[in-house]
């Protein structure tokens, strides 16, 4: 759906962003089926061959050999405001003038400005066949005909656009609010309020106006039964109501229709007065004083007059307490319809390359603007000053700013209405909330604007864009009345002069009222790319997102913009049978986040935190070369280009970015890293200091063992493998003796056991022979032994020494036993 960046050899991939077939139809989306195919068929405007394919969703034209997507070529049905059969007579010298072929064409022209033509093969009945498959897949026989309800909801499902409704209307109440949900709509417990405003649900079956939506914001004043007696006083039902509060001072935007004063103005409605007076509340902090209402007409004051006639007509400022009637001048939609036409004209005469396949350069043989050809020059320029579609667009933007300056600079409320209240009234009222307001500047804010002034509100979409309506018969609620402009705008004369066009069947276009089509919210979208180019840090989206939005709404892809009310959606469960455009966007985000082409990279929501108030002066629009030049000046049309530079360069940013991000965290896992290895090499440390110090002390006490053991005439020897000898020489032992001493497994267990816990244990064992009971050795450690019993001899292990752990000869020795003992007193005396 986005733009192609060039038309001439322009191929797009198959592949579309959404679920696809790949058995054969890889291009075709999902449900989608081929109905008619035609081979050696050329694109005019760029003199492409390849196959033209007809399906139930869209007209496809592919690539010869590469059979990749002609953009240009490719156009959903849906799109197509009209078509025609057309007989091109080539030139030739007057004797072959009779023998000239000529070629059979298909021009189609959509409503998306562009104009194309197909050439056929002579004497082939291709073009009859593409032709009858687009009378019978344009004008479908039943609304779940259309590709949006055979495809179904797929992966882009819909959630229920009355509860999204409410929470905009809660949103516009103020903080506090609970969040919709169905149960809300099912037992009618949304009608909350506030100070000021309440949510009624007097229009909850659609009794009271069948275009309104099922809940309505009205001042809390106002009851229920009042609200029903001033409706009978507008046109279509369509009463004043509020469709947004600002937040600090109370001012309302507000809409309706026109009041039905009659031809002679004089009709009134008491109830109508007081409901329109309720909207002037006062204002905080003054007291009395109330604020003033502008009542803003958006017609033409002779065509409000006009209208009374009829029945309708205009407010008068004496009926209505401290209000001041305005009327904006901006015309119906005929003039829309009409100058849409005529500028999509224009750009396809004047475009690098037209529907007639030749240059604009070229045209009338000669240079148009660089051979000297100022009449050619100045025809152009009149033609696109005579199509009146700037001039409309300035009207609307200077209309909805002067709303917003009036509730931003004098805390007014605005009554705003044209004759029925939802297309122009639809634009001012829509284009002043976004001025007003930076939430709808958003994605989500978008979304929710044109869910509830656009769709709520009873804009005719399906009426307006010649889409298939549901009928109002009662018993027949889904057969179609096909509405159309089927009014065949005249080419321009300057693109006749390549041969003789000669249109077939000219009524045998899609048999449409051309009274009913009028591209309003596609002007609207026109509005707000202008404000997009005036203020491009104050919006979240893009003007690609613009495109894409407007393409899915042409196309009827989806189901949001079906049908000319929320009533007749409702009626036939659109939101459930069909697939959601908001979520099918969301979801082309999602892959790219901040970098992808919606949205927009100068985005800055603190630049722009409250109401933008453009000037008159900076009310001059231009064209929108992302929509109006993409098809007949498709180079001209990339103003993006800087803009994709600068994403590509946002996104080499982004990149850097996280590359930054990993370093610092690779940094911060360094350092992290390196305060644990010090925390550890600090443990080390002061574990080699108590190492060290039991080192010494060990050291101290071997010392005073080894003078304890000397002083007994003994003489300890130990081995590199644990093996102990005791030399001993005394008066008491007549030779000396050697004992020699191995621990066993267990007692080596133990001393490893000691050894992990840093704890310096000797074990000197005498074995004393039982046999020999006058053992020099025993009696030596018995008349030694501190602890020997009076009894005489050694208990061990029932001795006093083994029961407090302590040793001496002969006995099991542990260091911290002599500390206990005081032994070091007894026996050891510092050097």
């Amino acid at each position: 759906m986005a733009a192609p960046t060039s038309r001439s050899a322009r191929s797009v991939p198959l592949r579309d962003s959404s679920s696809e077939k790949m058995d054969g139809a890889e291009f075709l989306l999902e449900e989608e089926q081929v109905i008619v195919e035609g081979y050696g068929v050329v694109l005019v405007n760029t003199d492409q061959a390849g196959t033209l394919l007809v399906t139930n969703y869209r007209l496809i034209f592919l690539s010869e050999g590469t059979r990749n997507i002609i953009a240009l070529g490719t156009i959903p049905l849906m799109t197509i405001e009209k078509f025609n059969k057309l007989v091109v007579k080539t030139q030739a010298a007057p004797r072959q003038s009779d023998k000239s072929p000529s070629r059979r064409h298909l021009q189609i022209i959509g409503k998306d400005m562009r104009i194309i033509v197909f050439g056929f093969r002579p004497r082939t009945k291709q073009r009859h066949a593409i032709f009858d498959a687009l009378l019978r897949c344009t004008k479908p026989a039943r609304i779940w005909d259309l590709y949006a309800l055979v495809c179904g909801p797929s992966k882009f499902g819909n959630t229920n656009p009355q509860v999204r409704l409410l929470n905009e209307y809660f949103r516009l109440l103020g903080k506090g609010f609970p969040r919709a949900s169905m149960s809300m709509i099912e037992d009618g417990s949304f009608t909350l309020s506030n100070d000021l405003w309440r949510i009624s649900n007097v229009n909850s079956s659609y009794a009271l106006c069948q275009t309104y939506p099922f809940a309505l914001i009205v001042p809390k004043g106002i009851s229920d039964d009042e609200v029903h007696q001033a409706s009978s006083f507008r046109a279509r039902c369509r009463l004043p109501v509020v469709t947004w509060c600002h937040p600090g001072t109370g001012a309302v935007l507000a809409r309706s229709s026109q009041p039905l004063v009659g031809i002679m103005m004089n009709m009134r409605s008491n109830t109508d007065e007081k409901l329109v007076a309720a909207l002037c509340t006062q204002l905080g902090g003054t007291g009395v004083k109330r604020r003033k209402l502008y009542i803003a007409d958006a017609r033409p004051r002779k065509n409000a007059l006009a209208n009374g006639a009829m029945g309708g007509g205009s407010e008068s400022s004496s009926n209505y307490f401290h209000s001041e009637i305005v009327f904006f001048g901006i015309d119906n939609i005929h003039a829309m319809r009409e100058s849409f036409a005529r500028l999509r004209d224009y750009l396809d005469t004047y475009g690098a390359t037209s529907s007639d396949g030749m240059s604009s350069f070229l045209r009338h043989g000669g240079w148009t603007w660089g051979g000297g050809n100022l009449s050619s020059m100045s025809a152009s320029v009149s033609t696109l000053g005579d199509s009146g579609w700037l001039i409309h667009i300035q009207s609307i933007l200077a209309g909805s700013a002067w709303i917003a300056a009036r509730v931003a600079l004098e805390s007014a409320s605005v009554l705003v209405h044209c004759s029925d209240g939802w297309d122009r009234t639809t634009q001012l009222i829509s284009l002043a909330s976004l001025l007003l307001d930076p939430f709808y500047r958003t994605f989500t804010g978008f979304q929710a604007l044109i869910e509830k002034d656009w769709l709520a509100f009873g804009h005719p979409f399906s009426d307006r864009v010649c889409m298939p309506t549901v009928s109002g018969g009662g018993n027949i609620p889904y057969e179609l009345s096909r509405q159309s402009s089927a009014s065949a705008f005249p080419s321009s004369p300057m693109r006749q002069s390549a041969g003789s066009h000669t249109s077939q069947n000219p009524s045998s276009t899609h048999a449409q009222n051309s009274n009913n089509y009028s591209p309003i919210f596609l002007q609207w979208i026109d509005c707000v790319s202008q404000l997009m180019r005036m203020y491009p840090f104050a919006f979240e989206f893009s003007s690609a997102f613009l495109v894409d939005l407007l393409d899915s709404m042409l196309s009827c892809r989806f189901g949001n913009f079906l049908c000319n009310s929320e009533k007749e959606r409702q009626q036939c469960s659109i939101a459930e049978a069909s697939g959601c455009l908001w979520v099918y966007l969301a979801d082309l985000r999602a892959a790219e986040g901040s970098s992808h082409v919606h949205c927009n990279l100068f985005y800055d929501p603190l630049k722009h935190n409250g109401p933008i108030l453009p000037p008159a002066a900076a009310l001059a629009p231009t064209l929108w070369p992302q929509f109006h030049l993409r098809w007949s000046c498709p180079t001209e049309a990339q103003a993006g280009e800087v803009e994709a530079e600068c994403r590509k360069m946002a996104f080499k940013f982004s990149e850097l970015q996280k590359a930054k991000e990993a370093a610092e965290n690779k940094a911060k896992d360094m350092v992290t890293s390196m305060e644990s290895l010090s925390a550890e090499l600090r443990n080390e440390q002061s574990a080699r200091i108590s190492a060290m110090s039991l080192a010494k002390r060990a050291s101290k006490e071997n010392e005073a063992f080894n003078r304890a053991i000397q002083s007994l005439g003994c003489k300890v020897h130990f081995s590199g493998s644990g093996d102990c000898t005791v030399d001993i020489e005394n008066s008491l032992i007549g030779t000396p003796q050697k004992f020699s001493y191995s621990p066993s497994k267990r007692e080596s267990d133990s001393i490893t056991q000691n050894d992990e816990k840093s704890d310096l244990s000797v074990s000197i064992t005498v074995m004393s022979d039982e046999n020999a009971p006058n053992n020099q050795i025993g009696r030596m450690c018995e008349t030694l032994c501190p602890l020997r019993t009076r009894e005489g001899g050694c208990k061990w292990p029932d001795a006093g020494c083994a029961q407090l752990g302590s040793q001496f000869v002969g006995l099991k020795a542990n260091f911290d036993a002599f500390d206990r003992l005081s032994i070091y007193d007894g026996y050891f005396q510092p050097k």
